[in-house]
């Protein structure tokens, strides 16, 4: 997903494989975790013609939609996410008025021409063979079926559109900053989904987005100069060539101007492709049956090119870990593609900018890649809830990052907790459960879903134990990846593998700004007092030095988890919450008392957690 830098706040095709047979079916009505959860299922089968010249396509589209739901559907929604970038849209004026608009997008949408907009016209539609109503709103389509779709009824949309790709502003767009002439996402009318809280319709202003669960098989006729890639197994290699096989003598290359490129990629939410004639693509082949595509831009500085080379086993490295540490990666290839604007996730891919230094583009690379396990096999909806796609993707990528790069950091996470606590001090801080594109400020929407976010499970580190939120990861993997989890799923997926209860903790966290503060009040010889000053309740790790030098470590369980985290300190009896201080004797004569030494707790006044003794 994009990756904004604020105060460090982290901010990346060749085989007709299938998916490991790990992979749960989408169009099941039931699952294993609860009988009564179901999501809708979609396949799309898409035909495109592309000028390269004029930055131009038209399309046919063949949709087939299942209603898993238990309601009758009397009308279906898709988004036309191209319609944005045109001016007076609201991703414009959106930009035009925020306070801290993305430098990214600014007043650039406000000044495009005709032939530099994007658009996205559907031109006829059908319901099983019959024409059917529909209209425009802005970058929603809205259609009033002929017959309602009963509960588990199946039915058939063909559409014809037309589509033109706007210059690069934001993700998607043509002829980008680095010269990548095509970066295709969003490009296509994509079925709105439905789920158990409604239609989800908010129009694109440049934030995330929601996709129905389903198979791809997309037909993409272009220049035969341009090699593609991004989304889908490749079906036809033998006719493009490009890359794709060594021996060009042998390619069974067709007459004409253009190619076509056949995809099929199965049990997605998106499809997402770029073109460029001056890409090089590279394969790198892992051991346990995975094929890593990396296409970028040949004519680019021999210090970027060499980077592209050096980031691919390093790739590698982080597929292998992140299989290990959330879930096996279920499909036979994930591709590495220069194009877009920044860094952004798809399926079985990424969109990032290629012109950079090593570790940028690694860095890029990890946040990236991560976001196919946290958000494209655990498909939250990151409109409604991005500090569960970008905070937990920061989380994984920090201790990814660390790990392959040997830092050694005693905090992976720490640049996550300055940006919480600027927003905190300076009062602009804005509660996580807010809608992506109703934050006041983009500082504040960067700061709830990539800091808190993070901060959300590195802090469950400090409360439940690091091993746990661990397990804890990998049980909601097993249990929700196919699927459409929710915040209170991820908090049972924790509260099962810990036994320790948290939903004060989803509350107070995500819910509302109020701020974990706790102080040394007073040591009066063996008498230590501890107080809660901000609003938000949390269990308390303290060390105590005592007079002769020697240590001693307790743990205060807070009195609503009804358990506390394995440890080796002493666990003294639960505070409970409502009270604001709490008290405890030692043995000893006491010298220093410390509160969380690890510094995993997201106190906004360390100044008070120390106290030593004159």
């Amino acid at each position: 997903m994009k990756v904004s830098v604020f105060l460090g706040c982290v901010m990346v095709l060749l085989s007709s494989c299938t998916l490991s047979k790990k992979v749960v079916a989408t169009s099941s009505k039931k699952n294993s975790i609860n009988n009564t959860y179901w999501q809708q299922h979609v396949d799309y089968t898409m035909d495109i013609d592309v000028d390269v010249n004029k930055y131009q396509y038209k399309g046919k589209q063949q949709l087939v939609y299942t209603n898993n739901s238990p309601d009758n559907l009397n009308k279906v929604f898709y988004h036309l996410y191209f319609n944005a970038f045109q001016p007076g849209s609201q991703m414009d004026v959106r930009s035009l008025n925020i306070k801290d608009p993305s430098a990214k997008i600014g007043n650039k949408i406000s000044l495009l021409k005709p032939n530099e907009i994007g658009y996205i016209k559907v031109n006829s539609l059908k319901q099983d063979g019959a024409s059917v109503a529909f209209k425009r709103v802005g970058t929603i389509l809205e259609v009033t079926l002929n017959k309602p779709i009963k509960s588990g009824e199946q039915i058939t949309l063909d559409m014809d559109f037309d589509g033109q790709v706007p210059l690069q502003i934001r993700r998607s767009g043509r002829n980008s900053k680095e010269g990548v002439a095509l970066s295709m996402s969003q490009w296509y009318p994509k079925l709105a989904e439905y789920d158990f809280e409604g239609w989800h319709t908010p129009p694109y202003i440049a934030r995330e987005f929601h996709g129905v669960w389903g198979n791809f098989d997309v037909t993409i006729h272009i220049d035969k100069n341009y090699t593609i890639g991004g989304s889908g197994y490749l079906q036809n290699p033998q006719e493009v060539g490009h890359g794709y096989q060594n021996n060009k003598e042998a390619l069974q290359l067709p007459k004409g101007d253009k190619l076509t490129w056949h995809f099929k990629a199965p049990n997605v939410h998106d499809f997402t492709w770029a073109a460029d004639p001056e890409y090089k693509h590279d394969v790198l082949k892992m051991e346990n049956g995975i094929d890593l595509h990396f296409l970028y831009k040949k004519n680019m500085a021999t210090e970027y090119l060499e980077n592209w080379k050096k980031l691919q086993p390093k790739t590698a490295e982080l597929m292998k870990y992140f299989s290990k540490n959330i879930g096996q990666y279920p499909y036979k290839q994930y591709s590495v593609v220069q194009g877009g604007d920044g860094g952004m996730e798809y399926a079985m891919a990424t969109l990032i900018t290629g012109e950079r230094k090593f570790g940028s583009l690694f860095g890029v690379t990890a946040h990236e890649m991560a976001h196919t396990w946290f958000q494209f096999l655990l498909a939250s909806n990151e409109s409604a809830h991005p500090w569960m796609d970008e905070g937990f993707t920061t989380y994984i990528s920090n201790l990814a990052s660390d790990k392959i790069l040997n830092t050694n950091a005693q905090n992976p996470h720490k640049n996550s907790y300055l940006g919480y606590n600027y927003v905190v001090k300076n009062s602009i801080e804005e509660p996580q459960t807010t809608h992506a594109d109703r934050f006041h400020t983009n500082t504040a929407y960067g700061i709830a879903s990539y800091s808190k976010g993070n901060i959300f499970l590195s802090q469950l580190e400090y409360v439940i134990g690091k091993e746990n939120v661990a397990k804890g990861l990998k049980k909601y993997f097993t249990d929700f990846s196919f699927k459409h989890p929710t915040p209170n799923d991820v908090k049972r997926s924790l509260e099962k593998v810990s036994g320790i209860h948290l939903d004060w903790y989803l509350n107070e966290w995500t819910q509302t700004i109020h701020t974990i503060d706790y102080g040394v009040k007073s040591v009066d010889g063996q008498k230590i007092t501890l107080e809660r000053i901000g609003k938000m309740p949390m269990p308390i790790d303290v060390e105590v030095i005592y007079v002769d030098g020697s240590v001693e470590r307790f743990n205060i369980p807070l009195e609503i988890m009804r358990g506390n985290k394995p440890t080796k300190a002493t666990v003294l009896k639960d505070w409970g919450w409502a009270h604001p201080t709490y008290s405890f004797n030692v043995s000893k004569t006491v010298k220093t008392v410390i509160i969380d030494k690890s510094e995993f707790m997201a106190d906004v006044n360390p100044t008070n957690n120390s106290f030593t003794k004159n």
